[in-house]
């Protein structure tokens, strides 16, 4: 055995495990699988030209050698990213904890109560601070968050009386730059207009329906916007403000000048840098536009026995469920951010972040005086953490580099300082004796900050803030630990068994590629330093895009996409860039499947094209001769086919190049979703079968652990023709010749995390990654085989093989008044999360164990959901009192001294032997959706509240 071979490690099943599943799925080699799975004409003929693979020694040599290139300077350059200190408690026991970077998404609510109620608890943070009524568990950066609010409030213009045609968007000329370009991306194709200016300017016509708002501005200034909130009220036009999170401790919150959204981020509660991210945002609102905001909402409802649950609520409002309706293509937060920002709130609770904010304020307050001793003209009238200084920029950087310290340069004789958490009196000094240094004076050095008030009057916050218990309970780092334990235990991850979720990959995040993510070299660095600064990212990141090309058979890559939704967004922009620079912008229709995922059609209609979907067949494969037809129908406007493969249903369709050739012979291109990437790494690739674009779901098929529901990266791989028109970024240049605007707000998207995906490439090598895929097919078909005469497979290939996964038919069991729903809730009590339920196909449910699975852990799964088939059969629809119907069992049932349901205990809880061994108790039964919508809670309000409403 290869104790040095991280394949070893990675894939689960061993040489004697591989013999005993090839002659269950009735093969002879592994090879043979492959061929009989994967159509001829688009094998690749020769293995992927990567290096050699590493070991985990040699990798983490390697990493650190590559960390020390990277110069930590000290950045006060503000425009919306902030060092701060990530307290140890939250890193060790959140950021390194598998128990919470390898959770799901909580769709199965029963099985994460306790990340649902660290949402919450970061919810409740940002209704608090923001003084807004309903905020949602995160989103993607804080640009992205702007453009969702400008979005939103386009769709809510019927709303407005005068209003229902208005185009025009007032955007402050103080906006960061980064949302501004990212602005200007989502409104051109939905024909927004922006207008730019000064607020004090605006005239608030007729033709504008919403207004954006920086606050502080991006130099600092902090305005008193309430009369112009209460104008642009009056004439019917809706505000959103883009605040600083710590700001909101002591300025008035946006909620209490009238805002009708606030949007910003997280990162500086106790978020690295990391060259960009991932950083949680924030999106608040009004509770009137719930059905209307973006993103994940976690409520309060109940469970069947009347107790507090926490469920992700309203989710009819998502793009799955709307598809070309939806406003927004929004599928992954960014949860494990999130959870830290929360539990920073937690921890420090209301007088800590005082605490927090007054020593910024006043170390700013104190540089800013210390400098107009020096004779320095500081221009901002009120601020925050955040002064703008007339001097003489060339002199003041070249001192400034000379002692690792980045200001930003506004221009030759302006300069932007933002100050953060982690600034000391000697950084204070520093700082002071660059300025005199170039004013050619001497200086006293401070020894304690100012107490001088520069925010007075309306712009400070009077209100209180994080009054509930949560919040002023856990300050110190005992009773913190236990805290995050007890959530923990709430939550099935992968460290207690296998998620199979189809179309979701949940496989191993291993730890020598999360380890980097720690450190210091990678999560200090802030992403618009000078790139000379960042070389060691530079170089790892532009390996990763090299990689990804191999992979993909594609030219260029972009890593800024920060999910999979936003890589879709950007391969569609990118194709309308293409058509628009050869003359054919009329070309707005995009064709996709009727299998396709609900953010295939919400992405297209963001990117300004019109939906037509194509017909599936019985098998549920693409329909040919309708795609056909429709792309000659639509010839002179074809812009696109979203197609994925293999299929949303599990295989490989044989017709995949005939159905690229047609888009192609159309005039249109193809983009591929790269959902199901696991099929195809080392054998097939986009290119090969004539995609022009795809996206990747770094945190699906190269290893970036999904943190309960993020973070995600999607970053997008072109042919040729298509990588001059990949995106840029307004304060560090990225992307091709004719860059599109940015898709994020960080240069290279979320930059830390691409170090995993970076590590796992790196770790397995061609061999290693080509074996994955094999085994991940293996272990599909594996299931599929063990399932047979319990289950059936609703879709195989042409030889009836799976892809990496498969679809299972659940419809029958109606007849025994069991729905596809009741099989999730039983699975529960086996010690499992369910498979993805009734997508793509209502009443079945998708599996995919991943490559990162053994066979005793397929054989435990498999021997579970024959039980439950066991357990079906003995179900009727006229008798609902069954083990089916009361899934999940919780302790609390169990040792309850009454129990009068027609079955024992033990049938209910330790159904078979493994349970005896390794029980997971679900931490409330089955929860009430309906009650948790029609009556919305979500912040963690006191529980009599909640009872009496």
């Amino acid at each position: 055995m290869r104790t040095d071979s991280f394949a070893l490690r990675h894939i689960g099943p061993d040489e004697n495990d591989l013999q005993n599943m090839l002659a269950t799925v009735g093969v002879e080699s592994l090879d043979q699988l492959i061929y009989e799975t994967i159509p001829d004409d688009i094998k690749l003929q020769k293995p992927l030209d990567l290096p050699a693979a590493m070991s985990e020694y040699e990798y983490l040599n390697h990493l650190s050698k590559i960390a020390l290139k990277n110069k930590i300077y000290k950045s006060y350059i503000g425009l919306g990213y902030h060092e701060g200190i990530t307290p140890s408690v939250i890193k060790r026991n959140i950021l390194e904890n598998p128990g919470w970077y390898t959770a799901y998404t909580p769709y199965q609510a029963e099985i994460a109560q306790g990340r649902l109620e660290a949402l919450l608890n970061f919810q409740t943070m940002i209704a608090d601070l923001t003084g807004m009524e309903l905020a949602n568990a995160s989103l993607l950066d804080e640009s992205t968050a702007a453009a969702e609010a400008m979005t939103m409030l386009f769709a809510l213009r019927s709303r407005a009386q005068k209003k229902a045609n208005a185009v025009k968007f007032f955007v402050s000329e103080e906006i960061l730059p980064q949302s501004l370009s990212l602005l200007q991306t989502r409104a051109l194709p939905l024909g927004i207009e922006l207008v730019i200016g000064n607020h004090e300017d605006f005239d608030f016509s007729t033709e504008f329906y919403g207004a954006l708002l920086q606050y502080p501005g991006k130099y600092g200034q902090v305005n008193d916007y309430a009369a112009f909130v209460e104008k642009a009220h009056e004439n019917e036009i809706r505000v959103a403000v883009a605040a600083d999170i710590l700001s909101l401790v002591l300025l008035t919150p946006p909620g209490e000048f009238g805002a009708d959204v606030v949007v910003g981020t997280t990162q500086r509660f106790g978020i690295p840098l990391g060259y960009g991210g991932p950083h949680a945002a924030y999106f608040a609102t009004r509770e009137e536009f719930k059905r209307n905001i973006p993103g994940r909402i976690i409520g309060v409802t109940k469970d069947k026995d009347g107790n507090r649950a926490l469920r992700m609520a309203l989710q009819t409002r998502e793009q799955h469920i709307k598809r070309d309706k939806a406003t927004s293509n929004i599928c992954t937060a960014q949860v494990l951010l999130a959870v830290m920002a929360g539990m920073y709130a937690v921890y420090h609770g209301p007088k800590g972040l005082t605490y927090i904010a007054n020593k910024v304020h006043g170390a700013t307050k104190t540089v800013a005086e210390e400098l107009g001793k020096l004779g320095f003209t500081q221009k901002n009238t009120s601020y925050f953490d955040t002064i703008l200084v007339e001097a003489d920029a060339a002199k003041v950087k070249a001192l400034a580099e000379a002692k690792e310290i980045n200001f930003y340069y506004v221009d030759d004789t302006t300069i932007s300082i933002s100050l953060n958490e982690t600034v000391s009196l000697m950084d204070i000094n520093t700082i002071v004796a660059i300025f005199a240094e170039v004013a050619g004076k001497e200086f006293t050095e401070v020894e304690a900050l100012s107490e001088a008030k520069v925010i007075t009057g309306s712009n400070s916050r009077t209100s209180e803030f994080l009054t509930l218990d949560v919040f002023n309970s856990y300050h110190s780092e005992t009773a913190l630990m236990r805290y995050i334990k007890k959530l923990e235990r709430k939550d099935l991850s992968l460290n207690h068994s296998m998620i199979s979720l189809g179309s979701c990959t949940m496989k191993l995040n291993a730890a020598s590629e999360m380890l980097p993510v720690s450190w210091a070299e990678w999560g200090n660095i802030h992403p618009f330093a000078p790139v000379e600064q960042a070389e060691g990212y530079q170089i790892v990141l532009k390996k990763l895009e090299e990689q990804l090309n191999v992979i993909t058979g594609f030219a260029a890559t972009s890593l800024q996409p920060n999910s999979g939704a936003q890589g879709e967004y950007a391969g569609l922009m990118v194709i309308k860039a293409y058509h628009e620079a050869n003359g054919n912008g009329e070309r707005n229709i995009c064709l996709i499947p009727a299998s396709a995922h609900g953010t295939n059609p919400a992405s297209a209609v963001m990117a300004g094209m019109k939906v037509v979907v194509t017909k599936t067949d019985e098998k549920g494969n693409i329909d040919v001769e309708d795609l056909r037809e429709k792309a000659e129908k639509y010839k002179d406007s074809l812009s696109a086919l979203m197609v994925t493969y293999p299929s949303t249903h599990g295989v490989f369709e044989s017709s995949i190049k005939e159905i690229t050739k047609i888009i192609h012979d159309n005039g249109g291109q193809v983009y591929m979703d790269g959902a199901n990437m696991n099929a195809q790494v080392g054998l097939t690739n986009p290119a090969t079968i004539g995609a022009d674009v795809c996206h990747l779901n770094l945190h699906k098929t190269f290893a970036i652990p999904h943190g309960g529901g993020g973070p995600g990266v999607g970053p997008i791989c072109v042919a040729a023709h298509l990588a001059e028109f990949l995106p840029s970024n307004p304060v560090i240049k990225t992307g091709g010749e004719k860059a599109i605007t940015a898709i994020s707000s960080a240069p290279w998207g979320s930059s830390l995390v691409c170090l995993i995906s970076y590590g796992y490439i790196t770790m397995l090598g061609s061999e290693g990654l080509t074996d994955a895929t094999k085994y991940a097919i293996l272990n599909a078909n594996y299931i599929k085989n063990k399932l047979e005469g319990h289950f059936q497979t609703l879709y195989t290939g042409e030889r009836g093989r799976a892809a990496h996964e498969m679809i299972i038919d659940c419809r029958p069991f109606k007849k025994n008044g069991i729905e596809v729903g009741d099989i999730a809730k039983r699975l529960m009590d086996y010690g499992f999360h369910s498979p993805t339920v009734s997508f793509p196909v209502a009443g079945t449910i998708m599996i995919e164990p991943t490559e990162s699975e053994n066979k005793e852990e397929l054989d435990t799964f498999c021997d579970s959901l024959i039980a439950i088939k066991q357990e079906i059969d003995a179900c009727t629809a006229e008798e609902p009192n069954n083990v089916m119907k009361n899934a999940p069992h919780t302790l609390q049932m169990l040792t309850s001294d009454n129990w009068v349901l027609p079955y024992s205990r033990e049938k209910a809880a330790f159904p078979l032997e493994h349970l005896q061994d390794n029980k997971f108790w679900p931490t409330v039964r089955r929860v009430d959706d309906a009650y948790g919508d029609r009556n919305l809670f979500c912040t963690c309000a006191p529980i009599e509240e909640y009872v009496e409403a």
